[in-house]
């Protein structure tokens, strides 16, 4: 049975979209079968591997609230053994049409379940959208683990505190399965103290779930999405494309 892992932060620019594509893509490099759905209203991971998001008629919004299946919603992409759930601006008014429905932060996790049964998938990476509304509940209630990316700034560690408390009451109302699977530290610079400083903070808080990669800012790493590439297609040089191969590899090991 495939693993569904959420890549979630309310804090918005922390590198979320980025490394849900990235890790996905990377993990479809190493041979396993993945789906990429895009949870985020902007579908930015969407048009990142390439889908455009004008002339969509099954997306994440007609899953979530039953109107097609999620068999019917999965695009494959141009790169090796990735697939996505595409969405548009739409999805954002699915959010309001949860609140009013029943198992409102089941809808995906019993939408995905289809896909499980048949093993379809090894992973499910979902993007979240930067919010704790009803769409990152029901990624986070859907998924065996979350990712979270963060940037090395003190308001970042003040967001994480924050969301592993909401972790935690997901995990204690709707998801028991719930882990936090690891935190991905990105847009790193080791040469600025502030960035080290953060790390010497998450170490002694969170040791035990950083990720031993950090992803650095990097030139292609940025112009990929433009490309509607994963950076690894855009340049497999590219720092930034071997960081990410690196997460995927410890990400094996982790779930």
């Amino acid at each position: 049975m495939g693993k569904i892992i959420a890549f979630a932060n309310q804090k918005g620019g922390v590198g979320k979209t980025t490394s849900a594509v990235n890790v996905a893509a990377s993990l479809g490099q190493l041979g396993k079968r993945v789906l990429l759905v895009d949870l985020d209203p902007q579908g930015n991971t969407t048009s990142g591997v390439g889908i455009s998001k004008k002339a969509l008629r099954c997306t994440t919004k007609t899953v979530i609230l039953g109107e097609t299946s999620a068999k019917e919603a999965i695009v494959p992409t141009a790169f090796d053994n990735l697939s996505v759930m595409p969405t548009n601006i739409t999805l954002a008014g699915a959010e309001f049409d949860l609140y009013a429905g029943e198992r409102a932060e089941y809808r995906l996790r019993d939408a995905l379940a289809p896909l499980r049964e048949e093993d379809a998938f090894d992973y499910i990476i979902l993007d979240c959208p930067p919010s704790l509304g009803m769409l990152t509940m029901n990624g986070l209630t859907a998924a065996d683990g979350v990712i979270i990316p963060m940037q090395c700034e003190f308001y970042a560690l003040e967001g994480l505190s924050q969301l592993m408390v909401t972790i935690s009451r997901i995990k204690q109302v709707c998801n028991a399965d719930l882990m936090v699977t690891g935190i991905l530290v990105t847009m790193y610079n080791g040469r600025l103290v502030l960035s080290l400083q953060v790390m010497h903070e998450l170490k002694k808080h969170y040791s035990d779930k950083l990720f031993r990669t950090t992803i650095s800012r990097g030139v292609r790493l940025s112009e990929a999405p433009g490309f509607g590439m994963p950076v690894f297609y855009h340049d497999k040089h590219a720092k930034g494309a071997q960081e990410y191969l690196d997460v995927a590899r410890e990400l094996l090991l982790r779930i």
